[in-house]
């Protein structure tokens, strides 16, 4: 519904206190299966993902231990967003999530932005992970002889099938994929911790202070690397938001979602910089690699055998786990923009089980054309997907704080209440992450081999987005004065 569809109802409503939230006509038809465990589970598995497992090694080379401080700084801003999307949430829970109140505080133009670029997030996110899978596969022998593009397209029939089935099994299968990795972390940091408490010497290097610094300190290659590196820390943290999706198909989201957010923070704290600091004293930072998880490379320099087998094992359940999620929310988030006109009919469609699986689908066939990059390019799939998927994060990001900022402001104006759950100095809080944002989008221009040429991708998306709101206008003005009609009668 349109924001001047939804002004309208209210004023003939002729309601005297605190407007009521308007309802998502997406949200009717699901189950409320997800318990709190999967609801926390799902946190803490958007908080760790292949980011951290694989893309720490390369990161930590060319920027050295200030990827702590990286991490630090990203996941602050993180959790200003996912604050505020939670903050939303108990306002109304919606599966629909930031699009729906993209819908009711920036109007139909910003929910279709928003359900688009998140999309658009999330599809070529698929192709990275589909593409990832067959990669790590490809590292037991057994697979070798398979061809990539035939194992991308396993993964992606395995990981529909489970999206299809029930929202239970999708929740199941994401609380036992958290398990794996935080249990492996967990594993790591006592191993490592042991290292430095004992003094053991990790490829003939002594852990402590003394691999900062004697090798650079904290800033080897100076500042330039670290703000380079910021865009890549944030897509490593891509996923928080699915909380707020998930939060809709929760029996208690009041109770379950301000756990859930508020253990983001120290999350974030403990897996992200605890284990980028204890991997910076373990060893230099020159001594890891884009090619290797720094987990398996301070595990082997130790001489403990299978630490690749047993790391390739997880980041191959961190792929699959990305994959899970980008399924399970693009299927919420298509189905609430077609029932406002704004995505094809067939998205909206629920299956037996109240899993939408038009928009699920959807996603699915732009992942089939990821099996097809697969087949002509495996070399290149990875790097040209991701980088794209980072447009689509940032974008969604940004959306989030606007809402919220938008939201506060009609909290002034006794338009609607607050719930006591809130982020907090609004609206510098939500101005600060914006410009962090733009910021770090921007600092992509000086990386002119992959980061200038994502750049220049933003004018081609804003065309096509624009070609789409003038096909899809007229079906999404219906849309919202059907929906105004039934208000007011």
């Amino acid at each position: 519904m349109s924001k001047d569809a939804v002004d309208t109802a209210q004023a003939v409503a002729t309601r005297t206190d605190v407007a009521q939230a308007p309802a998502d006509a997406g949200d009717a038809g699901y189950s409320k299966d997800l318990k709190a465990r999967h609801v926390n589970m799902i946190a803490i598995g958007g908080a760790i993902g292949t980011g951290l497992f694989l893309g720490a090694g390369g990161r930590l080379h060319n920027a050295g231990p200030a990827l702590a401080l990286a991490y630090l700084v990203c996941g602050i801003f993180a959790f200003f967003v996912v604050r505020a999307l939670g903050e939303l949430v108990l306002y109304r829970p919606s599966s629909g999530s930031f699009v729906s109140y993209a819908r009711e505080f920036l109007g139909e133009k910003g929910a279709y932005v928003a359900g688009w670029m998140y999309f658009l997030n999330w599809s070529t996110t698929g192709i990275a992970d589909i593409t990832a899978i067959a990669l790590y596969t490809h590292y037991w022998s057994m697979f070798t002889s398979i061809p990539q593009w035939t194992l991308a397209l396993v993964a992606l029939a395995v990981v529909l099938a489970v999206n299809l089935i029930s929202v239970k099994i999708f929740g199941e299968m994401e609380f036992w994929f958290a398990i794996i990795k935080v249990a492996t972390l967990v594993g790591f940091m006592l191993i490592g911790i042991f290292l430095l408490a004992t003094q053991h010497k990790v490829d003939g290097h002594t852990p402590g202070l003394s691999a900062i610094a004697d090798h650079g300190g904290v800033f080897p290659h100076g500042l330039m690397p670290v703000v380079l590196v910021m865009q890549g820390v944030i897509f490593a943290y891509a996923a928080l938001e699915l909380v707020g999706v998930a939060a809709g198909e929760t029996a208690q989201p009041e109770k379950v979602v301000p756990r859930a957010v508020n253990s983001i923070m120290w999350r974030v704290g403990l897996f992200y910089v605890g284990s980028v600091v204890l991997l910076a004293l373990l060893l230099p930072g020159s001594v890891y690699s884009a090619d290797e998880s720094p987990f398996v490379t301070v595990l082997s320099k130790i001489g403990v055998s299978g630490a690749g087998d047993v790391m390739n094992l997880v980041v191959l359940t961190a792929a699959m786990s990305s994959l899970n999620s980008g399924l399970y929310s693009t299927g919420r988030i298509l189905r609430s923009m077609a029932t406002a006109g704004s995505a094809p009919k067939f998205t909206a469609r629920m299956n037996r089980s109240q899993v939408p699986y038009g928009g699920i689908l959807l996603t699915c066939a732009v992942c089939v054309l990821g099996v097809g990059l697969n087949y002509l390019m495996p070399s290149q799939a990875f790097e040209i997907v991701l980088n794209v998927a980072s447009l689509g994060i940032i974008s969604t990001w940004v959306i989030i704080m606007l809402c919220h900022l938008v939201f506060v402001r009609r909290a002034k104006a006794g338009l609607v209440e607050r719930p006591a759950f809130r982020l907090r100095f609004s609206p510098y809080t939500e101005i600060a992450t914006v410009a962090f944002l733009l910021v770090c989008l921007g600092m992509m221009w000086n990386d002119p081999e992959v980061g200038r040429k994502t750049l220049l991708l933003i004018p081609v998306i804003a065309a096509l987005l624009v070609a789409g709101w003038f096909g899809v206008r007229r079906r999404v003005s219906a849309t919202a004065d059907q929906e105004l009609s039934q208000l007011t009668k």
